[in-house]
């Protein structure tokens, strides 16, 4: 629970030093834009919007594992309150026959145990009456205790919940403002110099007839032949498919084709195999970039990996080192 809460606050703290981010043009507004100065700026903005992105990945993972926290401490209470409305009933029940006078001979069959349906079970024996009332009673208040704990843990669980909710809400609205931004430099710009700087990125749409021929064995050739069949599909914030996709959606569906079972986020991938290093590289590893993680691409051999880059340049081809390399794992 304490890493929990450890995570979402790095989070939130992430987020604050994002949202502190202004955007100010770099020349006058009479100015044409220089289109280098553009050029950094989109970039920046496409990665502020993707690493927003990635981050609401691990969010929804994380609520995700919280729920299901939730769902097992909500079956154990109940199995508490059964446990308790046991106990209550043996309680009433003991103190009825006192009132009654019902002698020992008759509760010395009553016998005590765990189970709810045979509390009295696992006591062979009784020698008083007030022996019997003073072990009900304390397991009374065990139950209660433990139940009070149970309740206690839930309370907590709801309480994330509710903080991560919120944490995804803002998540998203970082996601669309940068993208908003990144849109709108890019509307400013004439036709060829759009053209110019969407050339100028590094990445290349690769011809079918190319995507067929990257080396790959066994699983990782699966993977690798679907990541090249989507070279020219859209990139889209938060899609896996089937014709658009973010980095992390890429990389999660090809490897999927293999049967690897993968989350649908950049930093969470980099625990999904063993790490390689750069010089041991083979086509399907899973190559990521930025501190802290916020990409990631499919190595495909001959220094190059396919990824989902951006809303500008879609699924396709660039240079293992075209961003900041972090390191690489091998899936599976």
């Amino acid at each position: 629970m304490a890493h929990a809460r450890k995570r979402v606050g790095a989070t939130a703290l992430g987020l604050s030093a994002i949202a502190a981010i202004a955007f100010v043009p770099a020349t006058p507004a009479q100015a044409d834009p220089d289109i280098e100065d553009v050029k950094a700026r989109v970039d920046r903005l496409y990665h502020e919007a993707e690493a927003a992105q990635e981050r609401l990945h691990d969010a929804k993972l994380e609520l995700a594992a919280l729920r299901r926290d939730l769902a097992g401490l909500e079956a154990d209470q109940e199995r508490q309150d059964e446990r308790l409305d046991a106990v209550r009933a043996q309680v009433s029940d003991a103190v009825v026959r006192q009132l009654e006078g019902e002698g020992i001979s008759t509760v010395g069959q009553i016998v005590v145990s765990e189970d709810p349906g045979s509390f009295l079970d696992s006591l062979s024996t009784m020698s008083s009456f007030n022996d019997l009332q003073s072990s009900l009673l304390a397991d009374y208040d065990i139950q209660l205790e433990a139940l009070e704990i149970r309740r206690e843990a839930t309370d907590d669980r709801t309480r994330e919940i509710a903080q991560l909710t919120d944490q995804l809400s803002t998540e998203r609205s970082t996601v669309d403002e940068k993208l908003a931004d990144a849109e709108e430099l890019l509307a400013d710009l004439e036709a060829e110099e759009r053209e110019r700087l969407l050339a100028s990125r590094g990445s290349a749409r690769v011809p079918s007839a190319v995507q067929s021929s990257v080396p790959a064995s066994g699983r990782a050739a699966a993977a690798v032949q679907y990541a090249m069949s989507q070279v020219g599909d859209a990139y889209v914030y938060g899609a896996m498919g089937e014709n658009a996709f973010d980095c992390s959606g890429l990389t999660m569906r090809a490897w999927a084709q293999a049967g690897v079972s993968l989350p649908h986020s950049s930093s969470a991938q980099f625990g999904s195999g063993p790490r390689i290093a750069a010089s041991d590289l083979q086509p399907g590893d899973l190559v990521f970039y930025y501190s802290p993680i916020s990409h990631v691409g499919m190595y495909i051999g001959n220094g190059m990996i396919v990824h989902a880059a951006n809303p500008g340049t879609g699924v396709a081809v660039s240079g293992l080192y075209s961003m900041p390399y972090v390191g690489a794992v091998r899936p599976g």
